[in-house]
């Protein structure tokens, strides 16, 4: 039976599902679910600076326009021709773009370890960033999970996919993937979303590296 979690490493687990919410299609549901109140709940269980920028990331949503931020959305993460800021992982890790599809691979054999699925709903590449902080919301809690069941190999294993997957991985590509954001979004929201994305991967970076 699956244990809930509390403290700062139950903060993590939530922190990585609302963030990875905020690369889907802005809609009023954001603040219908009250996704940026718990955003800022979960970060002020685990750093200040996370809190602060969780903190202005709510601020500036509400003080945007929906229409606007749509649009932002579009041009940085859709197209219509190359998106600002393309939001897949195989752009970022290589320039050769026949080197691509093995970088997608790479990052699906991460999830095979993992034992994850990229559910049907979810209309995207495998290593678009939204999904990749799924699948790290999913290693964050298997490894939360392997502490309490004080299995010690179970607990290593854990670690040390987690590890591999955010230092070796999503920590290579996006702080450049950020900054592409920050340049090119038109919105203070979507500039906000970049620096704390950024500042969320190198906090549980930093954490793997410490361990």
């Amino acid at each position: 039976m699956t244990e809930y979690v509390t403290g700062s490493s139950g903060a993590r687990e939530d922190l990585c599902r609302f963030l990875a919410a905020c690369y889907y299609e802005p809609s009023t549901d954001f603040s219908e679910e009250h996704l940026f109140d718990s955003m800022l709940a979960a970060a002020a269980a685990i750093d200040p600076d996370l809190a602060e920028s969780a903190r202005k990331l709510g601020a500036e949503f509400v003080a945007q326009d929906m229409q606007t931020l749509l649009v932002d959305y579009t041009a940085l993460f859709i197209g219509p021709s190359q998106p600002r800021a393309m939001p897949y992982a195989s752009f970022w890790l290589t320039d050769d773009q026949s080197m691509r599809h093995e970088a997608t691979m790479a990052v699906l054999d991460f999830y095979d370890q993992g034992g994850f699925e990229v559910s049907e709903d979810i209309h995207e590449l495998p290593d678009h960033v939204a999904v990749e902080l799924e699948f790290l919301y999913l290693l964050i809690f298997a490894r939360n999970q392997a502490g309490l069941g004080g299995e010690p190999a179970e607990l290593s294993a854990a670690d040390a996919l987690h590890r591999r997957f955010v230092v070796e991985h999503l920590g290579a590509w996006v702080g450049t993937f950020a900054d592409a954001v920050k340049s090119g979004a038109e919105t203070a929201f979507y500039r906000e979303l970049a620096e704390f994305t950024e500042r969320f991967v190198r906090v549980e970076a930093d954490l793997r590296r410490s361990h």
